[in-house]
């Protein structure tokens, strides 16, 4: 899809802020409210907008543990790995997982209550999936920056 600079603007607007009104989202971008709700109804329907959240700071809830946590696979046996990937989307504690070029076949960010809580996610999870070969953590000490929004 073309985006013109009005669909531009309001996804930006959108990712800052997902509970404007449809009405306060039409007067920023200059637009009528039946307009302006069709685009967005538009970018819904095209899969552009996919979802809309709350963003929950982790350390608030008791979750002050996060790595990246870099698997590498004993085997690419299709089965073992459909496996892995559906026991990985299942975990709470796996806040986003790639599957990527270089030494690890995955890179996972995860995130635990504390280091304990980490251990038993390796322990009892990670290393008995039967695919898993090997897993390296970095431990991250503090956020440089994390952005959710992307630039349209």
């Amino acid at each position: 899809m073309q985006l013109d600079k009005r669909d531009r603007r309001i996804l930006a607007l959108l990712q800052t802020d997902c509970r404007l009104s449809n009405a306060e989202l039409a007067d920023k971008v200059g637009m009528s409210h039946s307009a302006c709700w069709r685009r967005v109804r538009g970018f819904e329907d095209q899969g552009i907008i996919e979802n809309y959240r709350a963003e929950v700071s982790p350390t608030k809830v008791g979750l002050t543990f996060q790595a990246l946590v870099h698997v590498q696979l004993t085997r690419h046996n299709p089965e073992h790995l459909a496996d892995f990937i559906s026991a990985v989307e299942a975990r709470p504690e796996v806040l986003e997982c790639y599957a990527t070029t270089g030494q690890a076949d995955y890179h996972l960010r995860v995130l635990c209550r504390d280091i304990a809580a980490y251990n038993v996610f390796l322990e009892v999870f990670l290393f008995s999936l039967p695919a898993v070969d090997s897993a390296q953590t970095n431990v991250v000490l503090r956020e440089i920056k994390r952005r959710h929004m992307i630039s349209v």
